[in-house]
């Protein structure tokens, strides 16, 4: 299905949603994005190819009933992207979960007063289908997070009750609209504004001697164009249905700086000491107790095990296909650096 409506883009200057937007302005969509400030403030957005033409910046606010009225009225397409990602937070009830969920329902509500809207694009998250790997698993759409909770790991908690309310929302209320749920993994790649990806700087911090050593660790990543597109597919694909997990490949710690180093990288302050074995990992998590709440749980929840992913029903369905992990990671670092994240190679030493 296209359409020659506004795409309504929820939280359109966050990471994902900017790229969602630049992506259907390329292909000649307008966009109706909602952003919590005034639009002078997303200077990055009103700057991208065809936004003086076809970009719409509307003022909206997550837990405000009524708030996405206007956004998604004579829209077709709903993205609903809109959601914090932080870890560390003082209060996960309000700092997370509160935003996640009665966001999700007040952009559904608003969804199903519109005469318009035929289906709205979900951004859920890996953190919906699990948070942990497990070394024997291959996890696809068809799991479901039953670990997390305010205490263990609360923004994965999040997005497994925004993604519930979503469906559960579609199941109570029946609505003329559908709904298909994009799961993406680590999100990496450029970032279209000044402000710094959470898995981004992942990547800044193991390059910035924030990590003692190299541990056993692996990620699940895809680069955020390949997300954009996905959303967009899911716009245009009739048949698009359900969740898709999204995910390029994943990558060891140790292959992901023998990469860096291959890269010119090696000048900052990459991790040296293998802590990869049985030995490094114990150790690895009695110093995850000296971190901070939820980045000390996610070292002791992940360290030792093996996060594998299944992305045929997203390449089978929607035709999608991923750019290498290893392109996608370097064009990150350079893009951190013009960003000021990371200083330039040549400042090091």
């Amino acid at each position: 299905m296209k359409t020659n409506k506004p795409v309504c883009v929820t939280g359109a200057s966050g990471f994902i949603a900017a790229h969602i937007t630049r992506e259907l302005l390329e292909r000649g969509y307008s966009v109706r994005g909602t952003v919590r400030k005034s639009p002078e403030s997303y200077p990055f957005l009103l700057a991208l190819p065809g936004a003086k033409e076809r970009l719409e910046l509307v003022k909206a606010d997550l837990l405000t009933a009524g708030a996405y009225d206007l956004a998604v009225e004579g829209c077709d397409f709903v993205m609903h992207t809109a959601s914090p990602y932080k870890i560390n937070v003082k209060n996960p009830q309000a700092d997370l979960v509160d935003p996640a969920v009665i966001g999700t329902t007040t952009i559904l509500e608003s969804c199903m007063k519109s005469k318009s809207v035929k289906r709205v694009i979900f951004t859920s998250s890996i953190a919906a289908i699990t948070d942990e790997p497990e070394n024997a698993k291959v996890f696809t759409e068809k799991d479901w997070n039953t670990m997390s909770s305010l205490d263990r790991q609360p923004y994965q908690y999040s997005k497994t009750l925004a993604e519930l309310e979503a469906w559960d929302f579609i199941m109570r209320k029946r609505p003329k609209f559908d709904l298909v749920v994009i799961n993406p993994v680590m999100v990496i790649g450029p970032s279209l504004s000044p402000s710094l990806n959470t898995t981004n700087q992942i990547i800044r911090d193991i390059m910035s001697g924030v990590y003692p050593g190299i541990m056993d660790l692996n990620w699940s990543f895809v680069d955020v164009r390949d997300v954009a597109k996905a959303h967009i597919l899911a716009m245009e694909n009739d048949s698009a249905s359900g969740r898709y997990l999204c995910s390029a490949e994943e990558m060891h710690m140790r292959d992901l700086l023998a990469l860096l180093k291959s890269s010119g990288f090696n000048r900052y302050s990459l991790p040296k000491i293998d802590l990869s074995g049985a030995a490094g990992s114990l150790l690895m998590k009695a110093l995850s107790f000296t971190q901070p709440r939820d980045t000390g749980m996610y070292i002791r929840i992940n360290v030792g095990r093996t996060m594998r992913c299944n992305n045929s029903k997203i390449k089978r369905e929607l035709g999608l296909s991923f750019m290498p992990v290893k392109e996608s990671i370097i064009e990150t670092v350079k893009d951190m650096v013009k960003w000021g994240h990371l200083p330039q190679p040549s400042r090091i030493g």
